[in-house]
């Protein structure tokens, strides 16, 4: 199974310290975790985190090769503050490498693409991955909206439900979603009903629920599929969403039925937020 990763590459400044991360390239690491292949197609700048990030891309077991370098923008990053109270608290750079990601030569021969909407923020890769979606022919198109204030306009969120075939959200960021997409906020299974409605193209909506669990709709046959979430003592949640996503695509592009689909993913989520790091060493034999 492969993977077509496109979106933010960045890194989390930590003071002096910096952490290579952003959704597409964990959701691509974990998808190699439970044994695809993935690539990531972004954008770098010409600068030291530049230089560090096709290594620390391929370190994670994804293909770089579709990672370019801009000559005029610099490397994504986010500085990543803690408050007197403990709370982090993230600013996003805007105007960076992968806000200009340019249009991928030689994409074939990948089962799912996969994209969200901080990426999506300006036109121009608006426009780049709209003729991706044309001529790149994938079997699936999948969208993990990963709300991002102030940086998830209406135009991403409604382009990425346009465009998905397979969908995921999160209970937390439903509200703005429906919001930018219906105009009115909805929640749980209404707002899954509602949106398949509005977005025919959507042939399964994943919704994650924190501790409840999390549960598929499948508006082809009005089927509503439901997994109890992993009893597990919470180090970080950073990257849970991106590994629930990446197990749940892996088990569903092999054929696997939902519930099985989403029972595996609730699986390596619950490992993930067990561990400090957004992607852990694992096996995936080793949770069954």
């Amino acid at each position: 199974m492969k993977l077509f990763s496109f979106g933010e590459v960045l890194f989390d400044l930590f003071g002096e310290t910096a952490h290579i991360g952003g959704a597409p390239l964990n959701l691509a690491a974990h998808f190699v975790r439970q044994g695809g292949e993935a690539s990531l197609c972004s954008a770098v700048g010409r600068d030291a985190l530049g230089e560090q990030a096709s290594a620390a891309v391929a370190a994670l077991g994804v293909d770089p090769s579709y990672l370019a370098t801009h000559e005029g923008l610099p490397t994504g990053s986010c500085a990543v503050t803690v408050d007197a109270l403990g709370v982090p608290h993230y600013d996003l750079r805007d105007g960076v490498a992968y806000d200009a990601i340019p249009m991928p030569v030689g994409v074939h021969g990948f089962d799912i693409l996969a994209f969200g909407t901080l990426a999506l923020r300006h036109p121009p890769n608006r426009a780049v991955l709209g003729r991706l979606i044309a001529e790149g022919g994938f079997g699936e198109i999948y969208t993990d909206l990963n709300i991002r204030p102030p940086y998830s306009t209406v135009e991403a969120v409604r382009f990425c439900l346009s465009a998905a075939t397979l969908a995921k959200i999160s209970e937390e960021e439903m509200a703005a979603v429906t919001e930018a997409a219906l105009g009115r906020i909805l929640a749980g299974e209404e707002a899954a009903r509602v949106l398949a409605a509005q977005y025919p193209n959507l042939r399964l909506l994943i919704v994650t629920e924190g501790e409840r669990g999390a549960f598929a709709y499948d508006p082809r046959s009005g089927e509503v599929v439901r997994v109890a979430a992993c009893p597990v003592k919470v180090a970080s949640t950073v990257g849970a969403g991106d590994s629930f996503g990446a197990a749940f695509l892996y088990a569903y592009l092999l054929g696997k039925p939902l519930s099985e689909c989403l029972a595996v993913a609730a699986r390596v989520s619950a490992l993930v937020v067990s561990r400090t790091e957004a992607v852990p060493e694992y096996r995936i034999e080793d949770l069954f």
